[in-house]
């Protein structure tokens, strides 16, 4: 077996798991992603650490769950004290490149909307570096990167190492109003492109869905494409070499907004797709926090240009299903660009495949679109492929996997051993996890409870129980039963049983992801 083997790692922006061909979507196409299943272990089972981009990128890298690396919610950059496996990687000799998608650090420019409480009245309160409990200098330079002011300065370049990246090419935002290294790409083959971005200067169309916004930016000059090209580029350069290479190709589709260009955009039919079975349920009552989103919609409060969770209509979830499918083939198309440039490179008889995602997307499903503080499983499943070229191919795998687990199995497979710290596992391991654990947290208060969320969440083979901080009440489905997550059994005192053993074994979950980093430096 090849000691030392590349890995090309496919990321995705809010893809959720039954969204390709190869976990059973019935009309979507992805003949290029599917293929990394046939030849590989597609996992059937696979969680995110939390459920939003931030948090889960950094566990990606990490190999630690967001209470540890820090990066609890979005709007907290990865601090560089945490170590990551491309670090590793790059230290025991591989060639390490990032292209695409990154969003370790923020990438808006905007100021955060939660901040230090102001003293109380007649109270001292010391500002600075004393201001919170723990020391950082996430303000300094470094993390500023990725935001709109580092990219408007004469041929900016991020410096590198990046994160344990020698090579990085980076793509921020969403949709066609993306910004990095790609605008200088898109400016270069066309100087007005100004003129074909955003909603204002989208094509006609009849669709009613929140940000769906028909592009004027044809395919070729879309981010998908530079990213497949850079990829492809990247890939080239590698063929006569010996050394051993890591690439990770971060798409930031299929996020909202849904802006597919060109062709992609009438691939697939709204009519075609189902309405979500919640529209069609007369006995759902929503939990407060799903409620108190449904309702700012049905209240014309709804913030339609955001990026957290909010209602719609089913023939909204409708199109957002046919766009999402639109910007995903898209996808399959540029993944299949970066496959034939590594055929042709003649590396990849030893090469790594693999395909995750960072979160999901509602898509109609509980009256929902995009993703917030709703741990359903279509935002916490994703999917995750694993083509090894001296492994076995069109297995599948019931294993449970989390994120976090990703660097952790690359790191075992290249014979190199995680950092003392690192909480993910082997996911090709004998003993795999009886449980998925995952936290979400976020600066937004949820709709009409006035808290900002921080939940966490246990996901079994059959139930998933999740407890919110501050909330007399919590959820509990078992998705043997109820697949569609419909009927919550927190006060069913015929499930109470159940209730008790994930409550405790969330407790002992919560024990096992105690940071244990630093490692002690002496005896006491």
């Amino acid at each position: 077996m090849t000691e030392r083997p590349n890995f090309l790692l496919f990321v995705t922006d809010q893809h959720r798991a039954d969204y390709l061909g190869c976990y059973g979507h019935p009309i979507l196409r992805t003949p290029n992603i599917d293929g990394i299943a046939a030849r590989g272990v597609a996992f059937d089972r696979f969680y995110v650490a939390s459920p939003v981009c931030m948090p889960n990128r950094a566990s990606l890298m990490t190999c630690r769950m967001p209470s540890s690396h820090g990066v609890t919610m979005n709007g907290v950059p990865l601090s560089r004290q945490n170590v990551t496996f491309v670090e590793l990687l790059k230290v025991a000799g591989y060639r390490t490149g990032l292209i695409g998608k990154s969003h370790l650090q923020t990438f808006t420019g905007a100021p955060p909307s939660m901040t230090v409480p102001s003293a109380r009245e007649g109270y001292f309160r010391a500002d600075g570096d004393l201001a919170e409990a723990v020391r950082h200098d996430l303000n300094a330079p470094t993390y500023k990167y990725e935001e709109p002011d580092f990219w408007s300065g004469s041929q900016p370049r991020v410096p590198t190492p990046f994160y344990g990246f020698d090579h990085v090419e980076l793509v921020t935002g969403h949709g066609d109003h993306v910004g990095g290294d790609y605008a200088a790409w898109l400016l270069e083959r066309r100087p007005d492109a100004g003129h074909l971005l955003g909603a204002a200067n989208q094509l006609p169309h009849d669709y009613s869905c929140p940000q769906a916004v028909r592009t004027a930016l044809p395919p070729e000059l879309y981010s998908t494409t530079y990213i497949a090209e850079r990829a492809a580029a990247f890939i080239e350069a590698r063929k006569d070499e010996d050394q051993p290479f890591f690439l990770m190709v971060s798409w930031p589709d299929p996020h909202h907004p849904f802006n597919p260009p060109g062709k992609y955009w009438e691939m697939y039919d709204p009519d075609d797709f189902p309405v979500p079975e919640a529209f069609t349920r007369n006995d759902w009552t929503p939990p407060p926090h799903v409620a108190g989103v449904l309702n700012m919609r049905d209240e014309g409060k709804a913030n339609l240009r955001g990026m957290n969770a909010v209602g719609c209509s089913p023939r909204e979830a409708q199109e957002a299903q046919a766009l999402t499918c639109g910007m995903i083939s898209m996808i399959d198309d540029a993944v299949g660009t970066v496959q034939d440039a590594l055929q042709a490179s003649g590396r990849a008889g030893e090469t790594v495949e693999i395909f995750t995602t960072d979160h999901g997307d509602h898509l109609g499903d509980h009256r929902l679109l995009f993703k917030g503080a709703e741990q359903y499983e279509q935002i916490t499943r994703v999917p995750f492929l694993w083509a090894d070229p001296e492994g076995d191919g069109a297995a599948r795998s019931d294993r449970i996997g989390q994120t976090h687990d990703i660097g952790t199995t690359i790191l075992e497979r290249a014979r190199i051993e995680a950092a003392c710290g690192m909480q993910g596992r082997n996911l090709f391991a004998e003993a795999g996890r009886p449980a998925a654990f995952i936290q979400y947290a976020h600066q937004k208060e949820m709709d009409q409870l006035g808290v900002p969320p921080n939940i966490h969440s246990i996901r079994d083979r059959r139930f998933r129980l999740s407890v919110l901080q501050d909330m007399e009440w919590g959820e509990l489905y078992d998705l043997s039963a109820d697949p569609g997550e419909l009927r919550n059994l927190w006060d069913d005192p015929v499930h109470a049983p159940d209730k008790a053993r994930l409550l405790e074994m969330l407790v002992r979950a919560e024990l096992a992801h105690v940071d244990r980093s630093p490692m002690p430096t002496g005896r006491a």
